[in-house]
């Protein structure tokens, strides 16, 4: 009920213009997303990079209805990935895109306008020495997103997908992308889903993870394990280790300001672990389905609204 009534606040442009307000939010938005200009993105990128980690920065953003709102979300990649290529970041920071932010939704055309668009993304960032994983969303967009991935392959090998396994279908779908070079993204999901196409109980959703990832370890693609679970990295590892796969072969990920600890302490026992970041002003929406997430995190935040430091 908690996560539902979240998620459903997470639209919310009056809660937004409170939060908005509040003389704490600075300090708890922070932990969650860096700042809201390109320079902040980086700057932070630099100092995890330093720390033995890689980035995937999110221009944050979604369900553009607005051509030109489109266009300004692929100029704001645009600008990032030369500038994380001019700090000398790449490749260990890459970018991730929601289609849905550059003119997937859009009527009409929405597929051609944003294949179009991720296409110019790709191209910046092969220019800056980096890649692109594609986000996933609602259940909605999913067949649509997999067919642009499917349409910017040919050209960009290195194009990430992202797979959530509390979708029922995605057990298949990670069939079809465990093959060589392919780049999958297993996460467990944050949008509000119909029962009619997923899980709604957390230990449905945590055995359908692991049915997953036990179908991308064993096979040829590049697994990229996205989770803050405890349980589920020690799988993970496990997994790993059963099919012959060494550290550089598949991938931690996490998301800014959470376990911050622990990804130091996969990073520092070799492996790689990629911190998921984003940045931008459409800030709220994102830090609402964080706080669907995990209970603990809204504790956070209430602990941070109520402090007077």
């Amino acid at each position: 009920m908690l996560r539902r009534t979240l998620l459903a606040l997470s639209r919310s442009e009056q809660l937004k213009r409170a939060v908005a307000t509040l003389p704490v939010s600075s300090s708890v938005v922070a932990r969650y997303v860096p700042g809201e200009a390109t320079e902040d993105a980086v700057s932070a990128a630099a100092d995890l990079v330093k720390q033995g980690l890689a980035v995937s920065l999110d221009h944050l953003g979604e369900d553009t209805l607005d051509r030109a709102q489109a266009d300004a979300a692929v100029a704001a990649y645009v600008e990032v990935l030369a500038a994380l290529s001019d700090a000398g970041l790449t490749p260990n920071a890459e970018v991730s895109v929601k289609l849905s932010a550059v003119g997937q939704a859009l009527p009409g055309d929405g597929d051609r306008i944003a294949l179009d668009n991720a296409r110019r993304i790709c191209q910046a960032a092969a220019n800056a020495g980096t890649v692109v994983t594609l986000d996933m969303e609602d259940h909605t967009t999913t067949d649509s997103t997999l067919r642009i991935l499917g349409r910017l392959r040919p050209d960009f090998p290195d194009t990430g997908a992202v797979l959530q396994s509390y979708l029922k279908r995605t057990e298949g779908d990670c069939r079809d992308l465990a093959y060589a070079g392919s780049r999958v993204r297993l996460c467990k999901g944050a949008y509000n889903e119909p029962a009619s196409v997923a899980f709604q109980d957390k230990h449905e959703v945590d055995l359908s993870y692991v049915r997953c990832l036990k179908v991308l370890m064993q096979g040829k693609g590049y697994p990229m394990v996205a989770s803050h679970d405890p349980r589920l990295i020690a799988i993970a590892a496990r997994l790993a280790e059963e099919n012959g796969r060494a550290a550089g072969d598949f991938e931690y990920q996490m998301l800014f300001g959470i376990r911050p600890n622990e990804q130091q302490r996969l990073a520092d026992d070799g492996h790689t672990v990629r911190v998921y970041m984003p940045y931008g002003v459409e800030w709220y929406g994102y830090l609402m389905r964080r706080l669907a997430e995990r209970p603990a995190n809204v504790a956070f935040f209430v602990r941070s609204l109520l402090s007077k430091r």
